[in-house]
């Protein structure tokens, strides 16, 4: 009997579905096969197979290899012509098991070459409206030509090698070929014109004070750069249509930079000539900021930089800086910075915190930038690995926020008062966080931006929050009376629904090429960081999160990760299954919308209910033949109208416990709880991602209760789910995703009893009525 009895329960639940579908056809249409869609499948189609280059876990193998290429420049700036002139030697290390015939240098300002095609690919029109300045620079002026002038291509003795400039690229043949271990020398010599980055645009260039005639100078991509070869592609050498950045090599720099004798200048690297370039003054205040951990001390001060802004030296002066193992190199120099530091202690070692700003920064620049630079460098560095370089150094450039190693531009200006909204507060210390973190992502860990742009500005924008967030609990002077914490404009789930319930037509999957994206700033910079947050918060945890991020950053610093060496990571350091996140979120379009599409109650009947009546019906049982069971009945429903008049219910005052505890020993009975209501509540799934069903219970004594469903709980199906409730109170309202954390779209489906919201009309006639 008890054989039959487990036979008979096992029967009982896994046939309720073929008895439905048996009431509805005796015999089912056999249908074709189909490839695997659910979502939940493996990423294995999508990944690149692991080898001894990349493991399967997504750390570097046992062969991985990557190039490297060393500098040796001279510079000038010619001030008065706004022309930058350079001569360096490259010596580049082949360390790949490949034989090399040719090299591949980028000429990024080329861009900016009178003959560009870069802005040939754009079809926006006519503008309906228009800054004066872009305006007359599209209709009214000859085209700016600020591309690369080649002058020469040399090896070390000075003879010519052969070239091919193919727009933002050059190829250069070798005279022999590179086999594995080599290393060859070469020399270009190049001029370009420094556009105005205000009126022109670009990454850097020059702003231009008309109070004064002064100019200050954010200098970077001035200088024929190496492009990338790795296992993954070879050469990458995309071309540079202006949007998707750069992919470059790591290596040493020393670099002499020779301009005005009254300009103040800073950039990649050690100062190696600092007591040559800095007034004794200037030696005794630095002296004082590196002991400074609290308030930054001024190096070169607003008095002295106005002085220097009615000057105009004829002289000159060289800045020598050396840096290494950086992928990059960046300068600024003006007659008008100030120039203020900090020492901030970076585990065991003191890392220098720099700003650099003119006086119309002031009185927002002097007040927060250097904070700012020194509790990015605290975020980041917590939730990666210790800042490696000496110093991070923020410029004020009027319309720029760009990065590179140990150096970045900033935006955020007061008005010519002095005066500042706090939307120019928080915009100026968002862009100091977000740039300064930049030397994380992808300074050191060193992505591919040409490729994929979210591997740099998505996973940034992400600790960009984490940052903001911990920026106003050091400082919550910074904060205004209003804010209770940082008012972060990307991160929490809140912000990104707008997108991604937006027009499909225009909205392009994460793992796209930057350039051919809709909605770049979404796609690049707000999605993956909303993505990544959830992951944090709501779906890993942060302490799971954490380690694999973590683990992540070190893998890969100083080093060439791809999208699946993050992802696999992630996984590996985590025992997490994340392949339906990543698919959903980065490989896709679809969007979060999970609800309520009903809740049952149910009742205890001690008399078999209709559903088992049929199935012993329909197999020729007798219900004499049933073991004992439990029944439940639907509230509201003819067989529950009909069992009340019998008094077969167990209502919520009847205990529980006496109807089925004949069937249990006394030791069982004392350890069971006994609910008193029985609910089925049915999730739905209108929208495409999977994600994990948060719901919040609430009871008719005011009580709560969060409870959440892992995303696997739509495995088997992937539009609705039910779950079965027990409770010794009763439920009066469930609601999906309570703190909206999620990105769930619609919002109109999570109530249960379903809220009736107005209409934007209804709400409209209301206020008027007021």
């Amino acid at each position: 009997m008890k054989t039959f009895k487990y036979f008979f329960l096992s029967f009982l639940f896994l046939s309720g579905a073929v008895l439905a579908q048996d009431q509805d056809q005796e015999k089912p249409e056999r249908k074709t096969g189909h490839t695997n869609q659910n979502k939940f499948k493996q990423l294995y189609d999508e990944f690149s197979t692991p080898n001894m280059y990349r493991t399967g876990s997504g750390a570097p193998g046992p062969a991985y290899y990557q190039q490297q290429a060393d500098y040796k420049m001279d510079l000038e700036l010619d001030d008065k012509n706004a022309m930058l002139t350079g001569n360096e030697t490259i010596t580049y290390t082949n360390n790949s098991p490949d034989v090399l015939e040719y090299l591949w240098v980028q000429l990024d300002q080329n861009v900016r070459a009178k003959d560009s095609k870069s802005p040939l690919i754009q079809g926006s029109g006519v503008p309906k409206a228009q800054q004066p300045s872009g305006f007359t620079s599209t209709f009214m002026k000859d085209k700016f030509d600020g591309g690369f002038n080649i002058q020469s291509v040399t090896d070390v003795n000075g003879k010519p090698l052969p070239h091919m400039i193919n727009r933002t690229m050059m190829r250069i043949e070798l005279p022999k070929p590179m086999a594995t271990g080599d290393k060859f020398s070469f020399s270009i010599a190049w001029w370009y014109n420094i556009n105005d980055h205000v009126n022109q645009g670009g990454r850097s260039g020059y702003e231009y004070f008309s109070e004064d005639g002064n100019k200050a100078y954010v200098i970077a991509q001035f200088y024929p750069r190496m492009a990338v070869y790795n296992d993954v592609e070879g050469w990458q050498n995309s071309q540079f249509w202006g949007r998707d950045e750069f992919a470059l090599p790591f290596g040493d720099f020393d670099v002499n930079i020779t301009v005005p004798a009254d300009h103040i200048l800073d950039g990649t690297g050690v100062l190696t000539n600092r007591k040559e370039v800095f007034t004794k003054d200037m030696m005794k205040r630095y002296e004082q900021a590196k002991k400074s951990y609290n308030e930054p001390v001024v190096i070169v001060t607003q008095a002295e930089a106005e002085a220097a802004e009615k000057g105009f030296s004829d002289a000159k002066k060289t800045w020598k800086l050396s840096a290494k193992n950086v992928r990059d190199f960046g300068f600024a120099t003006s007659r008008k910075f100030i120039w203020d530091m900090m020492a901030v202690k970076i585990g065991n070692k003191d890392v220098m915190a720099v700003s650099m700003y003119p006086k119309e920064g002031n009185p927002l620049w002097e007040e927060w930038s250097t904070k700012a630079v020194a509790s990015t460098l605290k975020s980041y560095s917590r939730m990666t690995f210790d800042y490696p370089y000496h110093k991070a150094i923020s410029v004020h450039a009027r319309s720029q926020g760009m990065e590179y190693p140990m150096i970045c531009w900033n935006y955020g200006r007061p008005d010519k008062e002095g005066n500042y909204s706090d939307r120019t507060k928080y915009g100026m210390m968002s862009v100091i966080i977000h740039e300064v973190g930049h030397n994380f992502f992808p300074m050191i860990v060193n992505s591919d931006e040409r490729q994929w742009t979210w591997m740099d500005e998505g996973l940034n924008t992400f600790m960009q929050y984490v940052a903001e967030q911990d920026f106003g609990e050091w400082y919550p002077d910074a904060l205004s009376a209003s804010d209770k914490t940082y008012p972060s404009r990307r991160g929490p789930a809140a912000k990104i629904v707008p997108y991604m319930g937006g027009d499909q037509d225009y909205i392009a999957p994460i793992m796209t090429k930057g350039l051919n994206t809709y909605q770049f700033g979404n796609n690049a910079y707000g999605k993956p960081a909303t993505a990544l947050n959830i992951l944090r918060e709501t779906v890993m945890g942060r302490e799971l999160f954490d380690y694999a991020f973590k683990e992540y950053a070190q893998r890969w610093m100083f080093k060439h990760p791809t999208p699946e060496d993050f992802f696999r990571t992630m996984e590996d350091a985590s025992a997490f299954d994340l392949d339906w996140y990543w698919r959903g979120w980065f490989y896709t379009t679809d969007y979060v919308d999970v609800g309520l599409k009903e809740v049952k109650k149910y009742y205890v009947s001690s008399e078999p209910n209709e559903y088992v009546k049929n199935i012993v019906k329909q197999r020729g049982m007798k219900m004499e033949d049933l073991p004992p069971l439990v029944y439940m009945v639907e509230e509201g429903s003819d067989e529950y109208n009909e069992k009340m008049k019998e008094g077969s219910l167990l209502d919520n005052s009847q205990p529980l416990k006496e109807y089925i505890m004949d069937n249990f020993s006394e030791e069982e009975r004392k350890a069971m709880k006994e609910p008193k209501y029985f609910y089925n509540v049915t999730f739905e799934k209108p929208g495409g991602l999977v994600m994990p069903i948060i719901v919040q219970y609430t009871y008719a004594d005011g009580t709560t209760k969060k409870e959440t469903y892992p995303a696997q709980i739509w495995r088997l199906n992937d539009k609705e789910v039910s779950k079965s409730v027990a409770s010794d109170k009763e439920i009066v309202a469930i609601t999906v995703d309570p703190d909206l954390e999620t990105a769930d779209i619609d919002t109109s489906n999570n109530s249960w009893p379903r809220e009736i919201k107005q209409s934007e009309f209804e709400q409209f006639k209301n206020k008027v009525k007021d």
